[in-house]
């Protein structure tokens, strides 16, 4: 088990009981729409064109997946967070490779996303065997992943940065900090704290009173920690725009109005039907799922970057012009699967059953199916 490590600063855990207050009176105002600027009408093509391409892998077509020159040459993530590479390595190996308990589940899931790197988890996995709480060690971890660095390799991914924390708490190597950051939350009662939360605001705040983990990174964990069977939360209550997202917003719209970027991001998952029928775009859902608040919150993102080559004349918060990573084809993806309790994975076509992480072939196997 893992022993409590001398460690500066704790997890500023929000208290469960807050002040009796008087009903805030009901005040209705009428606010401002906000203002769509052409790149509004490429935001909800760029998702449907995105989403067919990703259709077009999983059925096995040939390339190229699009007409589109931009889509061909650089990467965009899938319209729908869930199919992305990551998020299905995650779905499939990381939280539903097999049952795991519920400290087990919620330590593979954090520990995975702080590095969130498919090379690095699987070395980890190498070297220790199954990751749960019981084998995890400090010590072992940082020996493992300080020769991986010191033999030229990237123990990060790209995708986001990692801070390397407050200064009270900073190591001389960045891992360090947060192998020892996370065996800190669990010599506490934290991750039970995490299962006790009811609603994704209240998982986002929980994570966010952790030191280094802001708002962006608190609400991409929260979203990930929510994919396993521990949780059961909305995706639709409760939306954080990261700052791709608010680059984005900025360009989709001349001006927010009333509206706050999180307002926006609400107000387009609301409207998506009615704004893909008026284009007369054919937009394929996820298997009858629509898009959710993250969903949109990462197409604004995707789409400040398809826009610096398609409207390179409509500037953005961050004046940035070019787009950093190339398109390199994988080939036809792996059947995509994802949290059984969406209820659409018997919709899912095209794949075999070994397409599907062990889990669901146990629970198959185990109902006669």
């Amino acid at each position: 088990m893992l022993s409590k490590p001398a460690y500066p600063h704790g997890a500023r855990v929000p208290s469960d009981k807050a002040p009796t207050k008087a009903p805030a009176p009901l005040i209705i105002s009428h606010r401002q729409a906000p203002t769509p600027s052409i790149v509004f009408d490429t935001y909800w093509r760029f998702a449907t064109e995105r989403q067919d391409i990703f259709f077009k892998r999983v059925e096995g077509r040939q390339e190229p997946w699009t007409r589109d020159p931009v889509l061909q040459e650089h990467k965009f993530t899938n319209a729908y967070r869930a199919s992305d590479r990551i998020s299905q390595y995650l779905i499939k190996e990381v939280v539903y490779r097999r049952t795991f308990g519920p400290r087990d589940a919620i330590l593979r899931i954090l520990l995975f996303k702080i590095f969130n790197k498919i090379e690095t988890w699987e070395l980890l996995q190498e070297s220790l065997g199954e990751i749960v709480e019981g084998r995890f060690s400090v010590e072992r971890l940082d020996q493992v992943l300080t020769k991986a660095l010191e033999g030229g390799a990237s123990i990060y991914s790209a995708a986001y940065i990692m801070p390397s924390g407050p200064i009270a708490i900073r190591r001389a190597r960045k891992h360090r900090m947060h192998l020892e950051l996370l065996a800190h939350l669990f010599s506490s009662d934290f991750p039970e704290r995490l299962m006790e939360a009811r609603t994704m605001a209240a998982l986002y705040e929980l994570l966010r009173s952790v030191p280094s983990i802001g708002p962006f990174l608190a609400y991409q964990f929260a979203t990930d920690l929510n994919y396993s069977d521990r949780f059961d939360l909305s995706e639709m209550e409760f939306v954080v725009p990261g700052p791709g997202a608010r680059d984005g917003i900025r360009k989709c719209f001349s001006s927010l109005g009333g509206y706050t970027e999180a307002d926006v991001i609400r107000w387009v998952a609301d409207q998506q039907e009615h704004e893909f029928s008026k284009r007369g775009l054919q937009f394929r859902s996820l298997w009858g799922r629509p898009l959710q608040l993250i969903d949109c919150q990462n197409l604004f993102c995707e789409v400040d970057k398809y826009a610096r080559r398609v409207h390179p004349d409509v500037a953005g918060r961050t004046g940035r012009t070019r787009i950093k990573q190339r398109f390199v084809s994988r080939g036809r993806m792996a059947t995509p699967w994802f949290p059984p309790k969406w209820n659409i994975n018997e919709r899912v076509s095209g794949g075999s059953a070994d397409d599907r992480p062990l889990f669901a072939i146990t629970q198959a196997a185990r109902l006669g199916i």
